[in-house]
């Protein structure tokens, strides 16, 4: 009985190596908890092919949006853990719906595995080109003066861009109107526009108008100055020194995704990311190529978490 209980065991563990080795062996699915055109929409096409080609087998994007970004979350953290559904998302269902949304359908610090952060961009304080506002310094100094008077579009309550504005008031001791839309389009059309006063939009989703001349860029939320816009100063050269902030898109599986596997996924991805034709495709919008191990990858989105948690609270901010 003992030989027998042994050699099974044996053909176990050759059987789960066999399985991983062959990984994949179909049709792999990228769920992307948002609308196509967005920039996590953007990042999850740009490496589908290449994993396709490194592979062997087609990396199918799935947009599956709502509910900030949690109604893909759950499709994926319900999915079997081997190796055939991948959630490419954005900073929002992982580290900011869970302190927007109560009864959320997953824990996002326990229900995941981490793969890799793809890419992050900083966001850029933009105001329309006819503003009065031509320095962080007089836009600080008119929102002290007239408490909420200064409207601040963002693509929706508990955004990157309004968090973002959120720590601005909250570190500069100020206080403006929130004017949530729904989605960065129509948040930039309006501030185009001059509908609306200021925003904090992610660099690439701006860059094209303030080149252009339709919207002033008045300072970037990187710890240092843009290459692509290198006469923008930070926010910490403005004085704020702690308010650098990063939008990021990255990678997940639901958890327990078998080692190897995991281990192939990153390498695969990573490989992507640094492929010369896709990394110069992100860098010349705005993307800082990340790429980093799943362990310094948990490491970040618990300090992100805890971040944006403080500044939710704080903030006494609602999705309502």
């Amino acid at each position: 009985m003992k030989k027998l209980f042994t050699a099974l065991a044996i053909s176990l563990a050759f059987s789960a190596a066999a399985q991983a080795q062959a990984w994949p062996s179909k049709s792999v699915t990228l769920v992307v908890p948002f609308p196509p055109g967005g920039s996590t929409d953007t990042v999850a096409r740009a490496i589908a092919p290449k994993l396709t080609e490194k592979l062997g087998q087609p990396f199918v994007v799935d947009n599956k949006a709502g509910a900030t970004g949690t109604i893909g979350a759950t499709q994926v953290k319900r999915s079997a853990p081997d190796g055939y559904n991948f959630l490419v998302t954005s900073l929002g269902p992982l580290v900011i719906a869970p302190h927007l949304i109560r009864n959320m359908p997953y824990d996002t610090l326990k229900d995941f595995d981490t793969i890799t952060v793809a890419v992050q961009a900083p966001n850029v304080l933009v105001v329309p080109a006819r503003s009065p506002y031509k320095t962080v310094g007089a836009l600080v100094a008119y929102q002290k003066l007239n408490p909420g008077k200064m409207s601040f579009a963002s693509s929706g309550n508990g955004s990157s861009d309004h968090l973002t504005a959120e720590l601005f008031w909250q570190q500069t001791g100020t206080s403006g109107t929130h004017v949530p839309y729904k989605g960065g389009a129509p948040a930039i059309t309006d501030l185009l526009g001059g509908q609306v006063d200021a925003s904090f939009q992610n660099i690439n989703a701006v860059l094209q108008h303030i080149k252009s001349g339709k919207l002033t860029a008045l300072a970037i939320t990187s710890g240092k100055r843009s290459a692509l816009l290198p006469d923008v100063p930070t926010l910490g050269e403005a004085g704020m020194k702690d308010l650098v902030v990063y939008s990021w898109q990255a990678v997940v599986a639901p958890k327990g995704l078998p080692a190897d596997v995991r281990a192939r996924a990153h390498a695969a991805i990573v490989a992507a990311l640094n492929d010369p034709q896709i990394k110069q495709q992100f860098v010349s919008v705005g993307f800082e190529v990340v790429a980093n191990t799943p362990e310094q990858f948990a490491t970040f989105q618990q300090q992100e978490f805890a971040r944006w948690k403080k500044v939710i609270e704080t903030g006494k901010i609602s999705i309502d």
